[in-house]
């Protein structure tokens, strides 16, 4: 007999019998873990298409890398400046919600650089009036916007850019990485580059009022249902710009409710991989035998 094999047998047969499933569970919720961070990877290049009407029928389409768009692209940002998003307010006033002085929970996205959706979406023939586009992620989260806050973005919007660099880590909450892809590991990154018109304190924040000045109410974006928050439109890992001529018609990622909070459609809050339950199920069904066969 080898005796590696000799002493591994031992120790197993030294270990309580309970203990063979409890091990085989943690394995289990390791891998599941592992499945769902790698949904979470870092993009390095969006596939840009333009849909006919039929929403189905592509006219034109490419793929650029991040490389390409800064090198032939306007390139938005410097890598010095920071630009904000809001996160939700949570009072009970509706109105006191919408914080219109904007003195509370901005959303650091870092001293980002990156490109317009706009310069993106001319790269297939553009968009119309009454086009939209959808920016998304590889987990199928996405948002979806019309011509008008593309191409004629009011100032405290600015420029919707997909970005590629981040010059400097934020301040507070959430961590971007610096650097390119994948060491900016939020990136491609959606982010609103906001003037400072509105933030007393001079800062480039897309706040929650300035949702409801410029966004059609159909695209508002309210956290869990409820709360405004500007926060629900920097998508990560964003992998696919897609432009739908007359508008896009499947079920909007996280927007579609009212100014009146009245709709019941619940936005995605989290992002996990689209494999992650069929692996957690498949997971399980192999504890059931190995309980079974250990009995």
């Amino acid at each position: 007999m080898n005796s590696g094999s000799f002493h591994e047998n031992r120790v197993q047969n030294l270990l309580p019998r309970w203990t063979r499933p409890v091990r085989f569970m943690i394995a289990l919720v390791l891998l599941c873990s592992l499945v769902n961070a790698a949904s979470a990877a870092p993009s390095t290049a969006v596939h840009v298409v333009r849909y006919a009407a039929d929403g189905t029928t592509i006219l034109n389409e490419t793929t650029v890398t991040y490389q390409w768009m800064e090198a032939n692209l306007p390139v938005q940002g410097d890598g010095k400046i920071h630009y904000y998003h809001q996160g939700p307010v949570f009072v009970d006033d509706k109105e006191g919600q919408w914080d219109v002085n904007e003195t509370i929970n901005f959303k650091d996205e870092g001293a980002v650089m990156g490109t317009d959706v706009r310069d993106l979406c001319s790269l297939v023939g553009g968009m119309n009036a009454g086009d939209e586009v959808t920016i998304k992620a590889p987990d199928g989260y996405h948002v979806e916007f019309g011509y008008e806050n593309v191409y004629n973005p009011q100032p405290r919007q600015g420029p919707i850019v997909v970005c590629w660099y981040n010059g400097e880590e934020t301040s507070v909450g959430e961590r971007q990485g610096v650097g390119y892809p994948p060491a900016y590991f939020t990136g491609m990154r959606l982010v609103f580059f906001a003037d400072t018109s509105v933030n007393s304190e001079g800062k480039h924040v897309f706040g929650n009022n300035d949702m409801r000045a410029v966004m059609p109410p159909a695209t508002i974006h309210l956290f869990e249902d409820l709360y405004p928050s500007t926060s629900g439109y920097t998508v990560k890992w964003i992998d696919e710009v897609k432009v739908y001529t007359g508008g896009y018609h499947g079920t909007k990622g996280v927007l579609a409710k009212s100014l009146e909070y009245n709709l019941a459609t619940t936005a995605p809050t989290t992002r996990q991989s689209p494999l992650l339950p069929f692996t957690c199920i498949g997971g399980i069904l192999m504890l059931v035998w190995f309980v079974k066969r250990r009995s």
